[in-house]
Order: C-alpha cells, then structure tokens, then sequence
C-alpha cells in the first residue's frame, strides 16, 4: 500500500543520478565536518546541498536535470582523469621522467637515467632537449 502510494507519487518525476548522489555525498561531509569544528556555516551549506538533491529528484522537469547531470559527467570525467594521470605519474616515478611538449602539450614520458636527451614530440614532431 505504502510502496503504492510513493510509486504513484514518483511517477514523472526526476529521481536520483550522479549529481544528486555527489550532493547527498557533499551535504555529508559538510554535515560530518560541522559535527567535530561546530562551524555553523558547515551546517547551513550541508541544508542547501541536501536541498538542491532533493529538488532534483523530485523534479518534473526532466530535460534540464539531464542537462545538469551531463555537464556534471563531463566535469567529473574531467577531474578523474587528471587524477588518474597523477597517480599514474607517481607510480612511475622511480622508472620514468615525465614531460610535456613546449608545442602542443602532449604528456611523453622518457626512462630515467639516460642523461641529457633530445625529445622529439610523437604529436607535432617538436625538438627540446632534457635531462632525464
């Protein structure tokens, strides 16, 4: 009866995606963190995260929560992949020497211990001269 009742209510509406969990997950760590600083702020921005969550699942307009979930993807994919590249780099660190071309900014990654090289760019063909 109950589950009824919320299904019919939730017919039409938005519901949960990415960027709702992210700022159920955010209102958390600001709520968390308002528990052991007492910072009142921490809390307020935890109400207004949980807020906005809870608008976009119970939300009717379907195309523009889709819209703010993909431009949230596109942003979340970005910093994924920067942080996976930095974790790439660290795992390196003692075999390679990572660089990036002055021309196009292509990463090229060289193995240690090779003294000073000249690295030519495999995407736009450049010439610069490192010490690895």
């Amino acid at each position: 009866m109950i589950m009824q009742k919320l299904r019919q209510f939730m017919y039409g509406r938005y519901g949960t995606d990415k960027l709702s969990l992210a700022l159920i997950i955010s209102g958390f760590v600001c709520y968390t963190l308002y528990v052991f600083t007492r910072f009142r702020l921490l809390y307020l921005v935890s109400l207004v995260f949980y807020g906005i969550a809870l608008f976009r699942t119970l939300s009717k307009n379907i195309p523009a929560r889709q819209k703010e979930n993909q431009k949230f993807d596109m942003i979340w994919w970005k910093v994924k992949n920067w942080w996976n590249g930095l974790a790439a780099d660290f795992e390196e660190r003692k075999t390679y020497k990572h660089f990036k071309c002055p021309g196009c900014g292509q990463k090229i990654r060289i193995p240690k211990g090779r003294g000073r090289v000249e690295i030519r760019c495999p995407k736009c063909s450049a010439k610069f001269i490192k010490k690895v």
